[in-house]
């Protein structure tokens, strides 16, 4: 079978990227693309890394450059809360927005994807395809505004982790003891899903202990009978999940002390990190016994939701996988070598 020829880059184009800070460890540029080429879609997606003080500003230049859509990743999660003209259910429900669509309003009203408009969003575009000359300037010199674009947010890390721990791992949530490593953008999102997903106990751990509180009164709020403990267990838990960005780098220290914490009493063992493949922590607990997974299965099933939300089509999964699967895989074999 043949592989799918890729179109080549032209000036109709459309463009998605991924903001993160740092970046440079991000599979979903290899992900997006073959997915995009599987489908024949003369689409690129890219990676830039964006400091968040500059957050704002490079979601308005997206916008203003009229690109389809963004992912979010560290640490700019809950930051883009504030800045997205419009949040969807989704990221209102999670507190976080790890993608955005950017959209035009049609003259009926309707918000509708950049994609369904002609590459020109100028009001003289369907005029001038129509063969109407354009309208010309008036006396002071000011041409027509242009159509209205707005940014949604949308939130589809939810779903991604809570498919991935049953996928990855097996895991039944239901009535599960897990605690949780971090409860920034995407550690804030797990708590609350897994807390939907009815774990029976929920221990949440973070260097900045205010954050922590914010999320266990949030779940406390709305899922009163999910038990919310701030620290570490004194017992056996069923799921350690790391939300935290240590990992990512090789000198990295392990996001807990088993001091607190002893790895061999988790049954299992998540890692939000997915390159390198096997983190320090999941090194760590795989030697103490315990079942592991990296983010891997997490990242595949918010890229695919995310790639339906931009294009519109179902995403090509089988083929997302195997492309996440070469990046991260292959590129650490070769680190090895």
């Amino acid at each position: 079978m043949s592989e799918p020829v890729t179109p080549a880059i032209n000036a109709a184009t459309r463009l998605c990227a991924v903001y993160g800070f740092p970046i440079r460890h991000s599979a979903s540029p290899a992900m997006h693309n073959a997915a995009f080429a599987a489908l024949g879609l003369n689409w690129r997606y890219l990676a830039f890394e964006v400091h968040p003080d500059n957050l704002r500003a490079a979601i308005a230049g997206a916008k203003a450059m009229q690109f389809s859509g963004l992912n979010l990743t560290v640490p700019h999660k809950v930051l883009a809360m504030e800045i997205v003209d419009e949040l969807d259910e989704s990221a209102k429900t999670w507190g976080a927005v790890n993608t955005i669509r950017f959209e035009a309003r049609e003259a009926g009203g309707q918000w509708r994807p950049l994609h369904h408009f002609s590459e020109d969003l100028s009001p003289d575009a369907k005029k001038r395809s129509a063969g109407v000359p354009p309208a010309k300037s008036d006396q002071a010199g000011q041409r027509p505004a242009l159509p209205e674009v707005r940014s949604q947010g949308f939130n589809t890390d939810a779903d991604g982790i809570a498919r991935s721990l049953r996928e990855d791992l097996a895991l039944d949530l239901a009535g599960a003891k897990v605690l949780l490593l971090g409860t920034g953008g995407a550690g804030q999102v797990a708590a609350l899903r897994l807390a939907v997903e009815k774990v029976s106990e929920l221990f949440l751990v973070d260097y900045v202990k205010t954050k922590a509180e914010a999320v266990a009164g949030e779940i406390r709020k709305r899922h009163p009978r999910v038990k919310t403990v701030l620290g570490f267990p004194k017992g056996p838990v069923d799921l350690l999940l790391n939300a935290t960005p240590l990992g990512l780098k090789e000198n990295d220290p392990l996001p807990l002390d088993e001091k607190q914490f002893p790895l061999r009493q988790a049954r299992a063992v998540y890692d939000m990190v997915y390159r390198p493949a096997e983190t320090g922590l999941l090194k760590a607990a795989k030697a103490a016994g315990c079942k592991t997974a990296n983010g891997l299965g997490m990242l595949l099933h918010q890229g695919a939701k995310a790639f339906e939300i931009w294009t519109g089509q179902p995403a090509p999964l089988k083929v997302m996988r195997r492309a996440l699967e070469a990046e991260v895989y292959q590129s650490t074999v070769h680190s090895q070598q």
